[in-house]
């Protein structure tokens, strides 16, 4: 016999396997939506994009530019390096006024400290040259910050008087935005150290 909960009963197994798969069909979308998120989150960090004199899109690859990390950052010092130790007393404001751009309070500390020391004033008094003769780095760029150690190799000619130094530094890297033209490597110099500075020998 036919009766009303026969009928309940049978609305509601319908309605609890309708809900059922609503839910099934839900979650499985969101599963699916949600990996498709992820994988195109995944290719967007694995690319970049600039736009073209011509207005075409030029996909740009972050594992290019990581591997270029280390030239830019070799670059980087080498011309800190330049500009903070290549002075004489025509070029020194402007030299290391492009220096201090390519580090934070520990360069400044460093340049605080020899003008302190009367080392420009030395510059100009006696109208000395300090010259760069080579600079060489190594970079650890597997963690930020990356560290680094640099030996500069440069001359103060004080006339009929060249004298050859070493300066061995330190400091770490951090990545900053560009600044064209004061940092376009778009790094900055930190903790910042002279190590040792020595005078070579004639032969050396």
């Amino acid at each position: 016999m036919k009766t009303p909960y026969r009928s309940i009963y049978s609305v509601l197994k319908i309605n609890r396997f309708i809900v059922l798969t609503a839910v099934c069909g839900a979650v499985i979308s969101s599963l699916y939506f949600g990996w498709m998120v992820f994988d195109i989150h995944r290719s967007a960090l694995n690319n970049a994009f600039a736009i073209n004199t011509d207005g075409s899109v030029i996909p740009l690859k972050w594992v290019t530019q990581k591997e270029n990390l280390e030239v830019e950052a070799l670059s980087h010092l080498d011309l800190f390096h330049t500009y903070f130790y290549n002075i004489d007393a025509t070029n020194y404001e402007r030299n290391l006024e492009k220096a201090l751009w390519l580090g934070n309070s520990s360069v400044d500390n460093v340049y605080r400290q020899k003008k302190a020391d009367g080392v420009y004033n030395r510059l100009l008094q006696y109208s000395l040259v300090q010259k760069v003769i080579s600079i060489e780095s190594e970079v650890n760029i597997e963690m930020e910050p990356y560290t680094f150690k640099t030996r500069t190799v440069f001359e103060i000619n004080r006339g009929k008087i060249v004298d050859r130094y070493e300066l061995i530094s330190s400091g770490n890297l951090i990545n900053v935005d560009r600044n064209f033209p004061n940092n376009t490597h778009g790094l900055l110099i930190t903790n910042y150290f002279e190590n040792t500075l020595k005078k070579l020998n004639d032969e050396n």
